[in-house]
């Protein structure tokens, strides 16, 4: 029976491969495994007690594969938001305004209440509040994920005559992104059946009366 020493690239249940000769190669299915391993370890301890020996663990790898990647936990967790920033949403094209709001609440929904993201984005907003490197990679990731889909949902609707040319986009993009942000992140209040659609609704008509 083969055993998985502290330096390997070795996932739990995963054949060993032969590794190539000359420099290590980093494997994909090993860096996917420990950023997984990132996300369930900040769901159960937290940012600060959050550990590379316990993610080393969750993910069945040795502490040295964490590190070949990563230089402590902060660069870790700043390329995991990173990521899920470039990731971004799907860019919604119902043909109408009311419609690409919904399709957005409806993703960005889901997402928010999975039961992963519904403790680790809380924890790590709490850590940016003192450190200055998570705070930035947050903001990048909503800039580049929520505001970048709904900045293009609004210059769409200018595009379609639904909303008026020159409209302020940083309150537009309030509008958008601010309720029900609010209402799953912060009140983190059950939606009731109906929601999204009327959220839709009110939002398409503030942003046409801006």
């Amino acid at each position: 029976m083969t055993t998985s020493r502290p330096g390997d690239e070795q996932p739990r249940e995963q054949p060993r491969r032969r590794a190539p000769a000359g420099a290590a190669v980093l494997r994909e299915d090993v860096t996917e495994a420990i950023r997984s391993a990132v996300f369930e370890e900040l769901a159960a301890v937290g940012y600060a007690r959050m550990s590379i020996e316990g993610i080393a663990r969750r993910a069945g790898v040795g502490k040295t594969a964490v590190y070949r990647r990563w230089r402590s936990k902060l660069h870790l967790v700043l390329d995991l938001v990173s990521a899920i920033a470039v990731q971004g949403l799907p860019m919604p094209d119902s043909g109408s305004l009311e419609g690409d709001l919904r399709l957005l609440y409806e993703v960005t929904s889901r997402a928010l209440r999975h039961p992963v993201a519904s403790q680790v984005i809380p924890d790590l907003q709490a850590e940016a509040a003192r450190n200055p490197e998570i705070a930035e990679a947050m903001q990048k990731a909503l800039r580049e994920g929520q505001h970048g889909v709904a900045n293009g949902i609004v210059r769409a609707a200018v595009a379609r005559g639904e909303v008026r040319d020159g409209v302020d986009e940083d309150l537009a993009l309030d509008l958008v992104s601010g309720p029900l942000y609010w209402r799953s992140v912060v009140v983190r209040a059950e939606l009731p059946k109906g929601y999204l659609g009327s959220l839709a609704s009110a939002t398409a008509a503030a942003l046409r009366a801006l």
